[in-house]
């Protein structure tokens, strides 16, 4: 059985769970989802130069509107199992966890503790940190010993 680290920062929509579970064809394989609720303040201030960036300037305005802190927690408490129960109904074994303390320390954690064959990283593109390979999966590649896939989800957040 293969093993993959998911790592979000949303619910997975369902042609999200349906690109990531058809990524290795018919071959079982089990996740391990780890799920990073909104950010502080300097999270914030990079969304919204993604989001002027993109001419999106209604969302970089809205930025502001975004949950954080507890809020953001229970959000993703919801978010991550909304997302294990459409990969489980998708066919697939799902575990997973939301991510509170420093999300590159727990994806380490994650992949040694299950043994992963590799990580995939699915988010919308923040391209301000990933031009920096300041992202979540740049960043990745120098820390966990196995393959990095990075992944843009397929909707808004």
């Amino acid at each position: 059985m293969f093993t993959s680290v998911l790592m979000i920062e949303k619910a997975l929509t369902s042609a999200d769970v349906e690109f990531v579970t058809t990524l290795h064809g018919d071959d079982a394989v089990t996740f391990q989802v780890l799920l990073q609720p909104r950010g502080e303040q300097a999270d914030r201030l990079l969304r919204a130069i993604d989001d002027v960036a993109l001419g999106e300037l209604d969302d970089a305005v809205r930025e502001g509107e975004t949950p954080e802190g507890e809020e953001a927690m229970t959000m993703g408490e919801r978010a991550l199992e909304v997302s294990l129960q459409a990969l489980r109904a998708a066919g697939h074994r799902a575990e997973g966890r939301l991510i509170e303390d420093h999300p590159l320390d727990a994806l380490r954690t994650m992949v040694q503790e299950a043994e992963a064959d590799e990580v995939i990283v699915l988010t919308d593109p923040h391209y301000v940190e990933e031009f920096f390979h300041r992202d979540w999966a740049s960043r990745a590649r120098h820390k966990v010993g196995v393959p990095v896939l990075k992944l843009f989800s397929h909707s808004k957040a």
